[in-house]
């Protein structure tokens, strides 16, 4: 689909000025990137597995007028190095690292989707004074992460090779699928998500990042101090009942917020519906105090 056909917000979100950069986390370069001022209230946002930093650029770029914002390619992922083991504590010092160097004004709030969600969860736990706050985005806790299931690992255990880059764009599919999609943006992220390879273009993503070493993820929850909150796509995976569950472990002092007609890969399909959501959240932490657990 040419950039052209996609709608106006859309074309001037990605012609928002933005920067590429890396830092070094444990010998892997990690790759970031970067809109708005420097030295602004920051945001880092995270992907989920087997995606990049580009599937958050038509949504971060809209935030560029008022914070700082540094969106991931964790290891393994996108333009940065893979690792021969993966864990979730290297992922999110890769979180704090990114942070630190997109040079922002005091504690960033991190926001993950899916995979990201866990990793969002994790860095939350383990840098509580390090974080003005986390959002977690459709990521159902109370069992492994969906890009996590064993099921569904196959999906990615053997990457395709395609004779071209039209022809891979044209095969790419989310895991889980989903009914709706704005076809605009997938045709960018899909473009994004290729490297050269002998034969012709494969995914960039490392099959290895789907083995990591980690804790459950309900363990996490009722540790995780900072502020917090949940949203789900009301046609994705966290459903009431896990909404309900995450919500008691942790406190009973996060929000969970629906995001109506969305499936689980909400920036694919409900973009506007996630930035709104995301505005008036942050809008609101601006302005009140955080409950405490008891």
């Amino acid at each position: 689909m040419s950039r052209q056909a996609a709608p106006p917000w859309y074309r001037h979100a990605l012609d928002v000025p933005h920067g590429d950069a890396t830092v070094n986390v444990d010998g892997a370069d990690i790759h970031y990137l970067t809109w708005g001022e420097p030295g602004r209230p920051g945001l880092v946002f995270i992907h989920g597995g087997a995606a990049h930093a580009h599937w958050w650029t038509h949504v971060a770029a809209q935030f560029a007028g008022n914070y700082r914002i540094a969106a991931i390619d964790l290891s393994g992922h996108g333009d940065s190095d893979r690792r021969d083991q993966y864990s979730l504590a290297a992922w999110t010092d890769e979180v704090m690292a990114v942070a630190d160097a997109a040079d922002m004004a005091g504690h960033p709030i991190v926001i993950g989707h899916s995979m990201g969600g866990f990793v969002t969860l994790g860095t939350a736990a383990r840098h509580p004074d390090r974080l003005a706050g986390a959002i977690v985005i459709d990521s159902p806790v109370v069992k492994a992460d969906p890009e996590m299931d064993a099921g569904r690992r196959d999906n990615f255990r053997n990457p395709k090779v395609y004779p071209d880059a039209a022809t891979a764009i044209a095969r790419f599919r989310t895991v889980p699928e989903q009914d709706h999609y704005e076809p605009y943006v997938m045709a960018d992220v899909a473009a994004r998500s290729l490297r050269p390879c002998d034969g012709g273009v494969t995914w960039k993503f490392d099959p290895g990042i789907f083995l990591p070493d980690r804790a459950a993820a309900d363990q996490l929850l009722p540790s995780i101090t900072c502020r917090i909150a949940l949203f789900r796509a009301q046609h994705g995976l966290v459903t009431a009942d896990i909404g309900a569950y995450m919500y008691e472990q942790l406190g009973r002092v996060a929000p969970v917020v629906e995001i109506p007609l969305a499936g689980h890969h909400i920036m694919l399909d409900q973009p506007l519906l996630l930035v709104t959501a995301l505005r008036t959240l942050l809008a609101d932490w601006e302005h009140s105090v955080p409950f405490e657990r008891d």
